[in-house]
């Protein structure tokens, strides 16, 4: 159980400096998810729910809004809905209703969105978010199922509908089920926005609801921002649309939160509206102003029935969820005894926590394999723009690398040599090091290079003879450059103070 000190103190935290009026701007942020759920069909028909095919390739009556058309509840998007909101510590409705959201726009040819109001799914979890040194509660408002919005392609160099010479609509994606995801206005700061957003993305991914996939405008972040009034009561809001990265949702949020407080400096006043952050000028613009709940004139849907949802149901979901991220890292820093940073590292990534067990499994020692996955490989990823699913260096490969290391075959240096090569082609690790002649250098060559390097520089080592330890480093970059980094450090560190008599 979170100590509620923390949670309050989290909450206080400030935005911003103070003005010469010493007054202190608080940040409000509750952040508004949009998550395609893992089904194979839409949410109200069997149309195929696909990435990249071709426009308007998937569409049926029902999807297309053509009059008559009925529809007909996705049992699988329901059961993921749920499990989604139980892995959130939110409580699962008994009895939950569909309602139409009315409004106009070319992406939604019914004229309205199936999605649900006053009844949702679920309501009342909260996430637990690691930030920094601390860890903050973030409330989840309400959890409820809809359907997703055709796709609007904006032609012009931007790509968006300022500056285009105009719009197209691929209704592949019209009808694909959603969960929205809304949290309580706990965040603190734009750093702990984003740590909340990759948190939850880790949770859906690990329970198998939705691959999360940004890219692919699988999940989507709305941000509400506004900042506390002083006598404690919340500012307007305005809500930051559609940002496409968390490290977007980040910089929009810290970007809005400059732009209010510029406005109340000035004098003036907060206006609830909508804004877009732009990545490229690094700003945001106001759009419009901010729609009530109450202009979507919404009300239950009389195509589909209520959904009945029964408790055993309930408890046979709970049961099949699968190991949550923050168990999963409890378990690494128990079974493997790793850092409490290092299992975060890789538990916030499925693939990389699979692919990390199975190098454990394969007989890589623990600690260092989390420093190998989480560090060299995870940076290897992240400069090729790829996950470690279609990465070409697999656990075996990494259980192979370990060994040549530990060995010494090769020194620490050149494994990491190695590793690049094996990442690229896919090579075995030991296939790689015969090819670049990169096995380390020992016994009387090695011995002949620390003697050479000795010869070489006698001042330095008649310090070290005479104490003076911090040279050693010098020598032994000597000794690793003569060798082209063959050589295993810590071998030639020990030859050199045994050859010195310095220890």
């Amino acid at each position: 159980m979170l100590e509620s000190g923390r949670v309050v103190r989290a909450r206080q935290r400030v935005f911003g400096v103070q003005t010469q009026e010493r007054r202190t701007y608080q940040a409000v942020i509750g952040l508004e998810f949009h998550v395609h759920l893992a089904t194979r069909t839409k949410m109200f028909c069997s149309c195929r729910v696909t990435y990249g095919d071709e426009p308007n390739t998937h569409t049926c009556p029902v999807c297309l809004g053509h009059p008559g058309a009925l529809p007909v509840t996705n049992e699988k998007a329901v059961e993921l809905g749920a499990m989604a909101g139980l892995a959130l510590n939110c409580e699962v409705a008994d009895r939950s209703v569909f309602a139409r959201k009315n409004y106009f726009y070319p992406d939604l040819p019914k004229g309205y969105q199936i999605s649900q109001f006053d009844l949702p799914i679920c309501t009342g979890g909260h996430l637990d978010v690691p930030v920094g040194d601390e860890t903050i509660r973030v409330g989840i408002t309400r959890l409820h199922l809809e359907e997703d919005a055709a796709k609007n392609v904006h032609v012009g160099e931007s790509g968006r509908m300022h500056g285009s010479v105009g719009s197209m609509v691929d209704f592949n994606r019209g009808g694909t089920p959603l969960i929205e995801i809304v949290t309580e206005p706990d965040i603190p700061s734009p750093e702990a926005a984003r740590a909340t957003a990759n948190h939850l993305k880790a949770i859906l991914q690990a329970i198998g609801v939705s691959e999360a996939d940004m890219e692919k405008g699988q999940m989507r972040c709305d941000a509400n921002v506004s900042i506390r009034n002083p006598d404690g009561s919340f500012g307007t809001k305005t809500e930051l649309k559609n940002m496409n990265s968390f490290r977007f949702v980040e910089r929009g949020i810290v970007r809005e939160l400059e732009r209010q407080r510029e406005i109340l400096e000035s004098g003036g006043r907060v206006e609830q509206a909508t804004v877009h952050y732009d990545p490229v000028a690094d700003e945001v613009h106001e759009l419009r102003s901010k729609e009530f709940a109450h202009d979507y004139r919404y009300f239950p849907e009389p195509d589909l029935l209520p959904l009945e949802l029964t408790a055993a149901w309930v408890r046979e979901i709970r049961e099949r969820l699968p190991e949550l991220p923050d168990e999963k890292k409890a378990r690494f820093v128990r079974d493997y005894g790793l850092s409490d940073y290092a299992a975060g590292v890789l538990t916030a990534d499925r693939d990389l926590s699979s692919f990390y067990e199975e190098a454990v499994a394969g007989g890589a020692d623990p600690k260092q394999a989390a420093n190998w996955v989480s560090g060299d490989l995870r940076a290897l990823l992240n400069e090729s723009g790829t996950d470690v699913s279609g990465s070409k260096a697999t656990p075996g490969h990494m259980v192979e690398l370990i060994g040549l290391v530990e060995d010494g075959t090769i020194s620490r240096s050149a494994a990491k040599d190695v590793l690049a090569a094996v990442f690229e082609t896919g090579e075995a690790p030991s296939a790689v090091v015969e090819r670049e002649g990169l096995a380390s250098v020992g016994g009387d060559e090695l011995s002949g290079m620390v003697d050479g390097v000795i010869a070489e520089n006698p001042d330095e080592a008649e310090r070290v003879r005479n104490g003076d330890k911090k040279v050693v480093g010098f020598l032994v970059g000597q000794v690793m450059k003569a060798s082209r980094g063959s050589a295993d450090g810590g071998r030639v560190r020990t030859l050199l103070m045994e050859k010195l008599n310095g220890g």
